[in-house]
Formats: C-alpha cells, structure tokens, sequence
C-alpha cells in the first residue's frame, strides 16, 4: 500500500470537515442576525451541545470496547485474519454501540 494516496484522501476530508463548520457558523450567525427568539437560539445551542457531549461519549465506548476486542485477541494468540476474528470486533463495536444507547437512554 502506497502511503502517498492517502495525502489526497486526508486533504478532502479537511477540506469536506472546513464547509461543515463554515456552514454551521454561517447558519448560527444568520439565525442570530434574524431577530429569532432567544429561546429558539438558546434551544438550538443548547441542542448542539448535548449532541456533541453524546457524539463523545459514543466514540469513547465504541473505542473502548473494539480496543477491548484488539485485546481479546492477543490474548487468545489469533495471528490470522479469520471470520472468527472479525466477529470478535464487530461483537465489541456492536457492544459498545448498545453500551452508549443504554448509557444515553439514562442521561436523556
């Protein structure tokens, strides 16, 4: 695997993440310059804000538990890429996934 290809897959993906946030700043601004109510700013902020705190708390657990997959299988000694092996990181993905919907089902 050539690591040069990914000079051009790591640039778009900067440049797609750069006019996600411009937009969701231009979009805050004109909502704000609009005269909307402070409670339908503050709701929308406030919104965000929750979504990122899940977004975190997703990405940690789903982390977490595929990182507690990589380690299962070092200790079984797995040194080949078998469907067993990738059913043990899809189990622990999917694990964490319901950690994080069990988790978020409480806090919200």
């Amino acid at each position: 695997m050539n690591f040069g290809d990914f000079i051009p897959i790591s640039l778009f993906i900067c440049i797609a993440y750069s006019i996600k946030v411009c937009v969701d700043a231009m979009v805050r601004r004109h909502m704000v310059n609009a005269g909307g109510s402070e409670e339908l700013v503050n709701s929308v902020l406030r919104d965000e804000q929750q979504r990122r705190r899940h977004s975190s708390l997703r990405w940690g657990i789903v982390l977490l538990s595929v990182g507690l997959g990589f380690g299962l299988i070092q200790w079984f000694d797995w040194r080949e890429v078998t469907p067993g092996l990738i059913a043990v990181l899809a189990g622990a993905t999917g694990l964490g996934n319901l950690a994080f919907f069990a988790i978020s089902r409480r806090i919200g």
